[in-house]
């Protein structure tokens, strides 16, 4: 009688370990993939970073006044006078009407 219930704890016993382990080796493999895909978004969270603060300093280069100033010089605007400047009269208190 005991050779049958050792039979009967070590068949379910077996098939237990055995499906635990498959079922580690699968987690283990999902966790190694997990890691490397981290690994590769926040590589490119810091590339991201660094394209930011350039384009932070060249927005702030561009936002200079020495930089409008050539603008203006390069843009071949015309000085005028307040003589020069005309202004339209809009008739009524209305600006738009059916």
């Amino acid at each position: 009688m005991t050779k049958i219930n050792l039979k009967l704890l070590f068949v379910p016993s077996l098939v237990l370990i055995i499906s635990l382990s498959i079922f580690y080796v699968f987690q283990i493999g999902s966790l190694t993939k997990e890691i490397y895909l981290i690994k590769d978004y926040e590589k490119g969270l810091d590339r991201l970073s660094k394209e930011n603060e350039i384009l932070e300093i060249n927005h702030s280069k561009l936002d200079s006044l020495n930089n409008i100033e050539n603008y203006l010089l390069d843009g071949n605007f015309v000085k005028t006078n307040a003589k020069q400047v005309k202004y339209i009269q809009i008739l009524g208190s209305t600006v738009v009407t059916k």
